[in-house]
């Protein structure tokens, strides 16, 4: 699938292989969350996608206000108010990250970051996004990544399912808010966690 910078995306010999059924992608993103142990209900501030990410919070803050990367779970009501990312948001901000560190046009990375929210992340943790620099492509299986560089087409890849673990990875060790009481989540140290198993084991 090829994605352009007008924000179409276009067949060809990488296909979108989506489902007809327009929920499909919900259902593969709430099953891959599960899996992950993450849901809907655990919002992040903005220092905390910032950290978790690798951006900083004026990076985070244009993003939101340009329409790029939006908080999903609370946005921003003026003064006084905090945005709270989902752990899809900080995938997503991610993504943008590696992107933008590889030279990809912000219009580029714009028409890519709609294609997966159309898409509803589905297929995440198989898909592969590669870029020429001009225009990202996505692959959702190996022989698509190799047909995409034996093309000449691909000089680099994003694998959204090794940034969803780094993201998995860093956000356990900061802090959410539980989004229906605004009770603050203290992330697990991993450190902590082995000294209790080990405790356990004895």
């Amino acid at each position: 699938m090829r994605i352009s910078g007008d924000g179409t995306a276009t067949g060809g010999p990488y296909p979108l292989g989506s489902s007809a059924d327009p929920t499909a992608g919900q259902h593969s993103l709430a099953a891959a969350q599960a899996a992950a142990g993450v849901t809907e209900s655990v919002g992040y501030r903005g220092p905390t996608a910032c950290a978790a990410a690798g951006i900083t919070y004026r990076q985070l803050d244009y993003w939101a206000r340009t329409g790029l990367v939006e908080p999903s779970v609370r946005p921003a009501y003026g003064s006084g108010t905090q945005r709270l990312y989902s752990f899809r948001d900080v995938v997503v901000l991610k993504i943008v990250k590696r992107f933008l560190d590889t030279g990809v046009a912000l219009q580029n990375i714009r028409a890519a970051v709609q294609h997966l929210r159309e898409r509803g992340f589905q297929d995440l943790e198989r898909m592969t996004l590669m870029s020429d620099g001009a225009t990202v492509y996505e692959c959702v299986s190996p022989d698509e990544v190799v047909s995409l560089l034996q093309g000449g087409q691909g000089i680099f890849g994003i694998a959204v399912g090794v940034v969803w673990r780094d993201v998995e990875t860093a956000l356990s060790q900061l802090h959410g808010e539980r989004v229906d009481t605004g009770e603050t989540l203290v992330g697990n140290n991993p450190g902590d966690e082995l000294a209790r198993r080990r405790n356990r084991a004895g």
